[in-house]
């Protein structure tokens, strides 16, 4: 198991007293599958996803990645966790304009403190298994958005993460490239071996995942799964 989320308790202040914004989640994600994460606004995906991407701390509970347990780390130590071992996925790819496609993922190795040679081939096969190989040494303004968000997808797998988290890839995307993201990121999660959480709002999509679950008023049910 690459994720395990036990009896995660996450709350926030709010006025005199305190809003539940998750309510003894427990949640498992094996490697090389992807779990759909699905519920309405303010249910408590995106608090869910913060505290598997170790960005919050729990009131309890316990996150395994990659079976550390984060609970007795540093914030050195979770941030160095994050760099290597979780590729995060955000809504927004946010790329750097100056730079091109390869460099976007080549930047992310740098600050990991590897080898530039490596990281350059490592970026171009990454670059080749999002059908983006001969668009390398382009820079963001001259792609679209589902481009833009292929790239944002391979920065994510740039070090090799066990644990792949995604907050909504499809919101800005038709659904035709909605559906191509999804079923790209299927097939990488299985080609890689991540343990893949997919946030989102659009349900259409969720025949690619192994396991589906909805979030509601901060609990979380498991919806369908694989046998």
């Amino acid at each position: 198991m690459s994720l395990h989320l036990s009896d995660i308790t996450l709350s926030y202040p709010d006025g005199d007293g305190r809003l539940t914004a998750l309510d003894r989640v427990g949640l498992d994600v094996p490697r090389g599958s992807l779990t759909a994460v699905v519920g309405p606004s303010g249910s408590g995906k995106s608090s869910l996803l913060a505290v598997a991407a170790t960005l919050i701390t729990p009131d309890s509970g316990r996150v395994l990645v990659d079976g550390t347990d984060t609970a007795g780390l540093t914030a050195a130590g979770r941030a160095e966790l994050r760099r290597d071992r979780i590729g995060i996925v955000f809504q927004q790819p946010n790329l750097l304009p100056a730079l091109t496609a390869a460099e976007q993922l080549q930047l992310m190795a740098h600050l990991a403190g590897r080898p530039a040679r490596a990281a350059r081939a490592r970026a171009l096969d990454l670059l080749d298994a999002v059908g983006l190989a001969d668009l390398a040494d382009r820079r963001p303004g001259r792609l679209s958005g589902g481009q833009r968000q292929r790239v944002n997808i391979a920065r994510a797998l740039m070090n090799e993460p066990r644990v792949l988290l995604v907050d909504e890839p499809t919101s800005a995307l038709d659904h035709e490239r909605g559906a191509a993201v999804v079923d790209l990121l299927a097939a990488l999660t299985r080609e890689r071996s991540t343990a893949t959480v997919l946030v989102t709002h659009d349900r259409t999509h969720l025949a690619a995942a192994d396991q589906v679950a909805e979030v509601r008023d901060g609990r979380l049910r498991v919806l369908a799964g694989a046998a």
